[in-house]
């Protein structure tokens, strides 16, 4: 199950870093081998500029390879992170990326729910990037209890299934022609008051059969989400793949420190989140 894919180091330059409400930042970084090699899915393991401290695993948001940059988002919860955020452009970051097993399509799945919780938003932006690029029907829901780390505006598009005055949307994935509606229990206008999945039963609810036996569920969040997204897929009867997040230390396979169990045809495995994944079968690591 160990990817076979190359792993670069790079010395990457800071492009750009912006810093929204909630401790999030959103890095912009000069990392060409690792923006011509990056799918869906893939994370960086970036250090932070702390003497002597780990490096940290940041999920990919953006990939450019014609301009060679990548971009990455992050919460500053730690020591580490913190100095990561004081980090300013034309400094420069060890890197090694990219890593780990991507999303992979499914077929006669053609359609696409994705939905993106907190710090799992990045994969999303990055696999529906990939997905408009292919011309594929994709639908981004995103969940944050704290202000997103964008300005949302109202959408311009119809979604089935959407309730009144759920509007919001990331700028980005409506400039892009991207379906997107917002979550949160934080009282954010323009968003839904509840959970990600919740709306993604109300839009699933909405489609007619053949539509939804057209589309595949994929999802990063924090565990509690994960769980209810692969639960999800269980009641609609919809393939899923998810990226977990895990603590990493070597983050290239080394020091197992990231292994979950993992249930697979031969019998229950326990399979490192760093290279085995960090994308799996939803109903392999939650199979209910």
């Amino acid at each position: 199950m160990t990817t076979e894919a190359t792993i670069f180091e790079e010395c990457a330059e800071i492009v750009a870093h912006r810093h929204w409400p909630g401790a999030q930042h959103v890095l912009t970084l000069h990392a060409p081998l690792t923006a011509a090699a990056a799918v869906p899915g893939q994370f960086v393991h970036l250090a932070t500029g702390e003497r002597h401290a780990l490096r940290r695993p940041l999920s990919i948001m953006r990939a450019m390879p014609g301009q060679g940059w990548i971009e990455v988002l992050y919460k500053a919860v730690g020591r580490g992170t913190q100095v990561l955020a004081e980090r300013g452009v034309g400094e420069r970051l060890a890197l090694l990326g990219p890593i780990g097993r991507g999303f992979t399509p499914v077929a006669g799945r053609p359609r696409a729910l994705l939905l993106g919780g907190g710090v799992g938003l990045p994969p999303m932006i990055f696999l529906a990037e990939a997905r408009r690029q292919l011309a594929r029907q994709t639908l981004v829901l995103l969940g944050s209890e704290v202000p997103f780390p964008f300005q949302p505006r109202p959408s311009q598009q119809l979604i089935a299934g959407m309730p009144h005055g759920v509007i919001g949307t990331m700028p980005l994935l409506e400039d892009w022609g991207i379906g997107c509606r917002l979550a949160s229990r934080a009282g954010l206008p323009g968003c839904h008051d509840g959970f990600v999945t919740d709306l993604a039963r109300l839009h699933l609810d909405a489609l007619d059969e053949p539509t939804r036996e057209a589309t595949m569920l994929y999802g990063c969040g924090p565990e509690p989400m994960l769980t209810a997204v692969a639960a999800l897929a269980r009641e609609y009867m919809l393939p899923c793949q998810l990226s977990l997040e895990e603590y990493m230390a070597c983050a290239v396979g080394g020091c197992a420190g990231c292994v979950v169990p993992v249930h697979e045809p031969a019998g229950l495995a326990m399979r490192r989140v760093c290279v085995d994944g960090p994308v799996f079968d939803a109903a392999a690591v939650y199979p209910g």
